[in-house]
């Protein structure tokens, strides 16, 4: 298949590469970093898009978006795919549908989870909104990028089911934090902490495959200064655009607003940014009840 590849960060280098590797041919477009290897460069994103039977954007922000739909749809043949990996607002997932279904295109927004190493072990999970054609078109890519693709409806439901699981994420990241700096406090041993929480009722993915205390569980930043593998400001605009759909909805999400703020408070006044989003435990841990 002939594949075209905006944005060659950190998550859309490997996804490329993968694709790449399994016989595709890709061009790709990034202003910022270097092609990967076996990515053929292009000038421009518009290069990138002409001829390409799918279009893959893997983008910052709602805003960028827009702005690189506006420059690839015109060039796109009709019948070819737009799928846009990145996480952005639903307002503009659905915006950019809107405008590729208007020329003839079919049109997907496709958030991932998993992770810089799920994107280059090619074990991602595909959290799908668009149509029946445009999801089977691209099914195959999903395979290779990642372990599971779900199509969870039409445009903007893929950036709904993503925004709603990094809400429960990041949620859960801090009360598994807290629950460890309570136990320090307590006296007890993480380690017996872990073994107990880790199979009753407080068992979640925060505890159980990315435990935020080093040298316990199965190996997560932590181990490695908390390094990101999920970076602490990521998670905090996850957090904002799930608070901005709820407001646009008026669903309440009292617990989404504190991860929120807390999360704020984290990257913008202490020292996340450029950390793991599970650092949380150290900063917690040195706070007492009066700061909480």
């Amino acid at each position: 298949m002939k594949i075209g590849f905006i944005g060659l960060g950190n998550m859309g280098a490997p996804m490329a590469a993968n694709l790449v590797r399994a016989g595709h041919e890709v061009a790709g477009f990034d202003p910022a970093v270097p092609m990967p290897e076996g990515v053929s460069p292009a000038p421009d994103a518009a290069a990138v898009a002409a001829g390409a039977e799918v279009v893959i954007t893997m983008l910052p922000n709602g805003q960028i978006l827009r702005s690189v739909a506006a420059e690839i749809i015109p060039a796109m043949n009709a019948g070819a795919v737009l799928c846009d990996c990145s996480t952005v607002d639903v307002e503009s997932a659905v915006a950019v549908a809107r405008q590729a279904q208007d020329r003839g295109l079919g049109a997907l927004d496709a958030p991932v989870s998993g992770g810089i190493g799920g994107a280059a072990a090619g074990t991602l999970t595909f959290m799908v909104g668009g149509s029946d054609a445009a999801f089977a078109t691209v099914g195959p890519l999903f395979e290779i990028m990642g372990q599971k693709a779900v199509h969870c409806g039409d445009a903007g439901a893929g950036q709904a089911a993503k925004i709603c699981n990094n809400m429960i994420l990041g949620a859960t990241m801090i009360a598994t934090c807290e629950a460890f700096a309570l136990a320090d406090k307590l006296g007890l041993d993480r380690q017996k902490m872990f073994d107990v929480v880790s199979t009753s009722s407080g068992y979640s993915w925060s505890m159980n495959a990315y435990c935020p205390a080093p040298g316990v569980g199965p190996t997560s930043p932590a181990d490695n200064g908390y390094k990101p593998g999920f970076a602490a400001e990521l998670m905090l605009k996850d957090l904002r655009l799930s608070q901005q759909a709820a407001e646009g909805v008026d669903a309440a999400t009292p617990m989404g607003e504190l991860a929120t703020r807390l999360y704020a408070e984290f990257v913008e006044d202490g020292d996340g940014r450029g950390r793991d989003f599970s650092a949380m435990l150290p900063r917690l841990a040195g706070q007492g009840r009066s700061r909480s």
